[in-house]
């Protein structure tokens, strides 16, 4: 990691990255036309889930990854900023989340090919289609992090070079 990136967690509540989160998320949107979610919807989410935070430190500390879960594991945004792809920052943060959940879940728009990718790299498995998922009527999977081997394939992120 990037000595200048620091893992952070904040808990529901905790809302001091929230604006920063919602720029990030939008300009993936922008960008790739993925994480389509509507400003309230986001911001109530985002205030409501423990919220895993990868901030560079700096004149102004910003956010340039973030996963934000829900009590069970399930993961309601994940998003890293382009710049900061390809570097492992995705996989810290899915590591991160699984030290504090027995299982973790997610869904994945159907038509976002890397996004599937990247979760079934990092152990998650798709379980099934839903479709009309999203407010726009888009199709999803809903994935879950390997079934009982959920150490194992946290274990597996940083064990294989990735």
């Amino acid at each position: 990691m990037s000595v200048n990136v620091e893992r952070r967690v904040f808990d529901p509540g905790d809302d001091a990255f929230a604006e920063s989160a919602w720029t990030l998320k939008e300009s993936i949107r922008a960008a790739e036309g993925v994480l389509k979610q509507r400003r309230g919807f986001f911001m109530d989410a985002y205030r409501r889930s423990r919220v895993y935070a990868l901030v560079e430190r700096g004149e102004e500390d910003s956010i340039v990854g973030f996963a934000a879960t829900r009590r069970d594991g399930y993961i309601l945004f994940l998003a890293v900023a382009s710049g900061y792809r390809g570097e492992g920052f995705g996989e810290q943060l899915i590591a991160r989340v699984a030290e504090d959940y027995s299982t973790v879940s997610c869904h994945a728009r159907a038509t976002n090919r890397s996004a599937i990718e990247f979760y079934q790299h990092v152990g998650f498995e798709i379980q099934r289609r839903v479709d009309s998922y999203y407010e726009d009527a888009g199709d999803a999977y809903y994935l879950k992090l390997g079934d009982g081997g959920l150490r194992e394939a946290v274990s597996n992120l940083f064990s294989d070079g990735s």
